[in-house]
């Protein structure tokens, strides 16, 4: 599935494959707590906001429990950047296998690009949502999503 030229990340972790799928679904623990609609199964819409800077929703196009999630960006507005629905069409992969005595989570967002101006700042985000708040979910019970603004 390996996208050289998308932003991707991966990880080899001890839990199982059903741990992982689940924290991955759980996108209010490891996100935000503020998204508003449901991420849990096939044909699922939800969308984040981060202030004013951050928009997007997304739709599950695939799920395949404890083996893969995809989302599809429908819509998005990102304030920082001139066209700000680079992220429209672009999908967000989460793949879970075995590997050995260990589960390999690989997740790439397909067509976040580097010729995109918010290939940088995004790659940054994503980063820091999936290994410092979806890892820990994960690998701990607790992830650090952006916190409610209610």
């Amino acid at each position: 599935m390996m996208d050289a030229h998308s932003f991707n990340i991966s990880f080899l972790i001890d839990q199982t494959p059903k741990e992982v799928f689940d924290a991955v679904v759980n996108v209010r623990g490891w996100w935000s707590q503020d998204l508003e609609g449901s991420s849990e199964k096939l044909d699922d819409e939800f969308s984040y906001r981060h202030g004013d800077i951050h928009y997007s929703k997304h739709k599950l196009i695939e799920v395949i429990p404890n083996e893969k999630i995809v989302w599809l960006t429908l819509d998005s507005k990102l304030t920082f950047v001139e066209k700000q629905d680079e992220w429209n069409g672009t999908k967000m992969i989460f793949e879970i296998s075995k590997q050995d005595e260990k589960t390999k989570l690989e997740i790439v967002h397909s067509g976040l690009i580097p010729e995109f101006q918010c290939y940088e700042g995004c790659s940054k985000g994503w980063t820091y949502y999936l290994q410092n708040s979806l890892l820990p979910l994960i690998t701990k019970g607790q992830g650090n999503p952006d916190l409610s603004k209610r």
